[in-house]
């Protein structure tokens, strides 16, 4: 099982649910998406939140990635919230969350945006 749940964007960020395995299948959903999203807002502001995230492969962690240069390539950024369990130690092991921070809630995330 794996799906996105995107809203619409609020104060000029979306954010996006991830539910299900994020891995080399699923990945390219998300790719599509980030693209989607950063073409249709001026200053591409993002947040992911992983809560729902059962598994993070590197398929998962380059399409992360991916959004993360689109992003700031259009003077936006990514943020990523609620990761925990297997997911998060993957991001520490991966050394991800020494480029992209991971914020306990949604709230945080967008927050950090907003800086």
């Amino acid at each position: 099982m794996f799906d996105l749940v995107a809203t619409e964007p609020v104060e000029g960020v979306v954010v996006i649910a991830i539910i299900g395995e994020l891995d080399i299948s699923t990945a390219p959903r998300l790719r599509e998406e980030l693209i989607h999203r950063t073409a249709e807002l001026k200053v591409p502001k993002i947040v992911l939140d992983l809560a729902g995230v059962d598994l993070l492969d590197p398929t998962g962690l380059g399409v992360i990635f991916e959004g993360i240069k689109r992003a700031r390539l259009r003077e936006g950024d990514l943020a990523l919230a609620r990761a925990d369990g297997q997911v998060l130690r993957d991001l520490e092991i991966t050394r991800v969350l020494e480029i992209l921070p991971n914020f306990q809630s949604v709230d945080q995330a967008i927050a950090s945006l907003h800086l």
